[in-house]
């Protein structure tokens, strides 16, 4: 079945409202758990674990992330800082940690249940330095050469269009700003049935792109200095990859080499006449 960019659209914006909802203290199941939003997809199975780091807020922790981009992103003081696919609050949180009370940080996701409790997460801790606004990251509300940093965690993959959110990463930084993202990407063919379900699309695999194709395209926008800062195999587990594929066609899958990654990468914005020295 292929699906068109705005059924892909609203179907993300379905499956982490729902998720948002399932993640609230009265929620009768929890996100990935028996019975749960994620059916036939552990959305948790890519998360790195952030607990030991400044600005942590466990609420804001959904485990959706299938990277730590703060970690490698050269966040300073004062910075203003984009995060594309906020969620409910986790990288933003710990990135003000980072810029301090002279920075600023600002969250952009178009999940309406996320956004709400993301500003809710944000109400309980008093940050008057962080924002969070409602918004599509292909089409981000905000004025061009505003942004010191942009940073993302497994979201770009799940944008039909990903070549125009790094278009809008580009634009939305000031001369000399730069990226740096956490997503999943490919190598090798998925196999059809994986490629046409909506839940895999939801779950940040269906969607990725070719490694060399995702980096073509950052390369395309004319950023410099890129980057793959980290680089890990993920492994789906039996029982989801058994939801879609035969013993024989999973026997093949895996003898083709292919293989689901994730990788953070940077980038930078060059001031005006400044050479290229990618």
């Amino acid at each position: 079945m292929k699906f068109r960019k705005k059924d892909l659209k609203a179907i993300v914006r379905s499956k982490y409202n729902q998720i948002a909802k399932n993640s609230s203290p009265n929620a009768t199941s929890s996100c990935c758990g028996e019975g749960s939003c994620c059916d036939k997809v552990d959305y948790t199975t890519f998360s790195d674990n952030y607990s030991e780091l400044e600005g942590y807020n466990s609420d804001a922790d959904l485990s959706l992330g299938c990277g730590i981009p703060t970690e490698y992103a050269g966040i300073c003081p004062g910075h203003t800082v984009l995060d594309l696919g906020s969620g409910a609050g986790n990288d933003c949180f710990v990135a003000r940690a980072i810029v301090g009370e002279a920075g600023k940080v600002i969250g952009v996701d178009f999940a309406e249940d996320m956004h709400e409790k993301a500003n809710e997460n944000l109400n309980k801790l008093g940050y008057t330095n962080v924002e969070f606004i409602l918004g599509d990251i292909d089409c981000i509300p905000l004025r061009d050469n505003l942004i010191d940093v942009v940073i993302s965690n497994c979201v770009i993959n799940l944008v039909p269009d990903k070549e125009k959110v790094f278009k809008e990463i580009y634009r939305l930084l000031k001369p000399g700003g730069h990226f740096c993202v956490s997503d999943v990407v490919i190598t090798g063919t998925l196999p059809d049935k994986m490629k046409e379900d909506a839940e895999m699309y939801a779950g940040c695999v269906s969607g990725a792109l070719p490694k060399n194709t995702y980096l073509k395209y950052i390369h395309n926008q004319g950023f410099s200095a890129i980057e793959v800062k980290k680089e890990k195999k993920i492994e789906l587990p039996h029982q989801i990859l058994a939801n879609y594929l035969e013993d024989d066609e999973l026997q093949e899958y895996k003898n083709k080499g292919a293989g689901i990654y994730s990788i953070t990468v940077s980038g930078r914005k060059d001031h005006p006449g400044e050479p290229d020295i990618t």
